[in-house]
């Protein structure tokens, strides 16, 4: 998935980004409300996690905002305050779930899960199939023919991002902004180097490829040589 974090806590910011890019989700951090606000119009993110406390314009007031201009994001909304009026604020605001801090990672990780499989479609399924191959996204779980695969957080996103998209070609580019949150750089290969790492794992044991390579253009999950 790709979240975006408003936190003007950078330790806080940093643990959450650090803990989220472990689990293969690409993370943007925005430092107070305006500039989360401005990142939450302009980029389609599966999920927002939102302070309530922040400097320039308060998380309330930017959860209000995107309601009112029609964004249908889920938001967890972070604070320190606890109080039945806290979290009511909090909700008619337009946030879907609410966390006080201090807060356990694993529970933070598992909200976040499940405001994305309550939004768009692109996260709905937890259980993605291309072929012979099977992802259990809820726990983090891959086979192909039964046979289990050994991904790691990266290749795991990847992967997912190809089984949303079975058949297409997808560019380098895109996979760069969809799963590493990086703008292109012409002179990187890391998109090649993990999708050549993806492809040895998937065909292990002498499998058909199902990954392959558009001369030119980028790649494509299909069943057939380009």
């Amino acid at each position: 998935m790709r979240i975006l974090v408003v936190e003007d806590d950078r330790k806080v910011a940093r643990f959450v980004r650090q803990g989220l890019e472990e689990e293969g989700h690409a993370v943007d951090v925005a430092g107070d409300g305006d500039e989360g606000a401005i990142l939450a119009h302009v980029n389609p993110y599966d999920v927002v996690v939102l302070d309530v406390q922040l400097p320039k314009k308060n998380g309330l007031a930017v959860a209000a905002e995107l309601r009112r201009e029609g964004s249908t994001v889920p938001i967890l909304m972070l604070t320190a305050r606890d109080s039945t009026e806290d979290v009511v604020r909090g909700l008619d605001s337009g946030a879907d779930d609410y966390l006080t801090k201090p807060f356990a990672f694993d529970e933070l990780l598992a909200r976040v899960r499940a405001l994305g499989r309550r939004g768009g479609a692109t996260v709905a399924a937890a259980t993605l199939h291309f072929a012979d191959v099977e992802m259990d996204r809820v726990h983090h779980r891959v086979t192909r023919a039964g046979r289990p695969l050994d991904l790691t957080p990266r290749e795991f996103r990847l992967l997912e991002y190809f089984l949303t998209r079975p058949d297409d070609v997808v560019t380098r580019t895109e996979l760069l902004e969809k799963v590493w949150d990086m703008s292109f750089d012409p002179g990187s290969n890391v998109v090649d180097v993990h999708v050549s790492n993806l492809r040895g794992k998937l065909e292990e044991g002498g499998a058909p490829r199902l990954l392959q390579t558009v001369r030119g253009v980028g790649f494509a999950l299909r069943h057939d040589r380009p």
